[in-house]
Parts: structure tokens; sequence; C-alpha cells
């Protein structure tokens, strides 16, 4: 649905007052001058207005004009103990064993959790941590958006920054920025998931990894080393890459090269669990059996993996774990006693072996 033109400009100024183009106490163009401005009518400004006084970024004075101002960045009270949680996804795969771990610790210590979710989508994120600022939060744990492509939420964390609003990453980080984080050793996983096919005989192996999170990137290099450190050709061809959006598509068409066997390869290593999952189901439809006729390795050990007719082998995502170890992290720099030694914890991973591979 198009987006209304009072909505449009509302959000105008909002990222007006979060770049700092019109600082706290500063008076906003009077409604004419807005109207010259955007080539609307009155009544749409006084929409648009009405917006960000319902949102708390500006204030009315009768007679005088529109004022920014800090009712939706109150300077935290050492009574807030509200704590924002961002992930991309919230209802399945890994996300809810994450939660839990930092859901655990937050209680522990007498916090209460806010959870939103992106969607891995920016717009979705930019509104996600406006509504954190607006609901006064001690401190966020963040997963990045689209962590491998420009962040386009610069101005958000910033005001964060300035705010002096403590958050720290899980899962990855944008690389335009060096706050704490807590993430797997992913070049690692994809180092094992990949150099596990190659004791096995494998030589032609498929990796199918992401493009737009930095998870995918790193796995991907995981799979370069391993086939170097074995002294194998890397075969551009064997490199699938997708995104959020075309995700589907991209595994359909490695599954069809596959059944019409249009791609020699013996192997594949998968992002994830998840995506090893979907191609084990596409290709069962076509009578071709995992390991018999190809062997599948995936990330994460998620539930997915585990299921009595997958049995996928894969490397392990301490997923508890690393949502401990966020939670803790946060509370120590709301306190200021994180030391900068372990504002970056990278958490080992390990192959757990079950029944996608055969020795050829």
């Amino acid at each position: 649905m198009k987006e209304a033109k009072y909505q449009k400009i509302a959000n105008l100024i909002k990222q007006s007052i979060l770049n700092n183009e019109y600082k706290i106490g500063d008076m906003l163009p009077f409604e004419n001058q807005l109207q010259d401005n955007f080539k609307v009518s009155r009544h749409t400004v006084r929409e648009a207005i009405n917006v960000l006084v319902n949102e708390g970024y500006v204030q009315k004075k009768k007679g005088v004009g529109t004022f920014v101002i800090d009712e939706y960045t109150k300077s935290n009270s050492m009574d807030n103990k509200n704590i924002g949680v961002i992930v991309t996804y919230m209802s399945d795969y890994i996300f809810p064993n994450i939660i839990r771990g930092i859901e655990q610790v937050l209680k522990e210590k007498g916090y209460s959790l806010i959870l939103s979710s992106t969607n891995n989508n920016p717009v979705e994120e930019r509104q996600t941590l406006e509504l954190m600022i607006q609901q006064n939060v001690s401190g966020i744990i963040i997963e990045p958006t689209k962590s491998n492509q420009f962040n386009v939420n610069l101005s958000c964390y910033s005001l964060l920054k300035k705010k002096k609003i403590p958050f720290l990453f899980i899962n990855a980080k944008y690389q335009e920025m060096d706050e704490p984080s807590v993430c797997v050793d992913d070049v690692q996983s994809g180092f094992l998931a990949t150099n596990h096919l190659i004791e096995n005989g494998h030589e032609n192996i498929v990796i199918i990894t992401k493009e737009d999170d930095i998870q995918g990137k790193f796995r991907m290099k995981g799979y370069i080393k391993a086939l170097e450190l074995n002294k194998m050709i890397i075969n551009d061809e064997n490199i699938i890459l997708y995104n959020t959006e075309n995700q589907n598509e991209k595994i359909m068409h490695l599954t069809s090269k596959i059944i019409n066997k249009e791609i020699g390869c013996t192997s594949i290593v998968t992002y994830n669990d998840q995506i090893a999952y979907i191609i084990m189901n596409e290709l069962k439809k076509n009578n071709i059996k995992v390991p018999e006729d190809i062997s599948i390795v995936g990330e994460d050990n998620s539930s997915l993996s585990r299921l009595e007719n997958v049995s996928l082998t894969t490397t392990n995502h301490p997923q508890e774990e690393l949502g401990q170890i966020a939670a803790h992290n946060l509370i120590r720099l709301i306190n200021n006693v994180l030391p900068d030694n372990e504002k970056e914890t990278i958490l080992k991973t390990h192959l757990i072996k079950r029944s996608t591979v055969k020795s050829i």
C-alpha cells in the first residue's frame, strides 16, 4: 500500500530530528513554510505534525509554534529495568533458544525483556529502534539486519550513543561499527562443514550461502579455506548466493539443477539447517536420496537437524549460551564494568556427525 503523504512528511521531519538537523528546543518551520517545502496542503502538514506530536518528537505551543522536545528520549532512570531485544526473527529456528538464554539472565538480575523482530528488513529495524528509544529502555541486545550491507540506520545508532543507551550485537555486527558483540565463529563453522565432506572423499562440493548477512560471507570464507587447505580448485559455479528476498527462488533453482543432472556435485554445504531441510525435502520428492545420492551438511544444530527423518550432520550453534553471555555483557555495559578485552566474544563451534554424509 502506498504511504500516505502526511506520513511521508512526518517521516522526513523525524529523520531530520534524528540526524540533528533539528535539535532539542528548535522550532520547526511554520505550517505555510512546510506547505511550500513539501508542495502539499495545510491539512496534510497538520496531519504530519500530529503524527510527530503523538510519537513524542515535537510539542505544539499555541500562538508560538512547534518545537522539538526530548520527551521520547528521557534519560535513563535507575528504576528503569527494561531491556530491549531485537532479533531478525523470533518465532522459529534457533531464535527461541537464544531468547531463552537472554531471558534467564535478565530475570535473575531483575530486568524485564521487551522483544521485537525486524524480519531482516532495514525499515522495520529503524521503526523498532525508534520504539525502543521511546520506551526508555536501559539497554538493547540487537541482531543486525542485512549485516553484510551498508547500515542505512546509522543515525538511529548514533542517537542511541548520544542518549547513552548501551547496546551490543549478537550473531553478527555491522562492519561500520565497533560496538560490543557476541557471535559464533562462522568461518570455523563453514570450514568444519566443508572439511568433513573432503575427509569423506568429496571433491565437487557446492555451497549455498546468504549474501546479505555477514554470517553467510564468513561461512563461505570457511568453505574456501577448507578447499585451499586441501589444495583443491575453487569452482565459481559451485558457490550459490541468495538473499532474504530471493531465498526460495535460489533454492529451487539449485535443486532443479541437481534433479536434472545439470550440476555434477556430490555434496552440499548449506548456510544453515533450514536451507538443508528444504533442499532435502525437495530432493526426496524427486526420489533423490540423502546421503546415498548426495551428501548434505547444515550449520547451527537447530531442532530441524534433529528430526527423526532428517538426522542432519551439522555444526553447533551454542544458542542459549550466546543469549546468556549477551545478557551478562549488556548488564556489565550498563554498569560500566565490561572490560575492553571482553567486548568482542566469539564462541567456538564443532561438528556434529549424523546421517547425511556418505564416504565416497
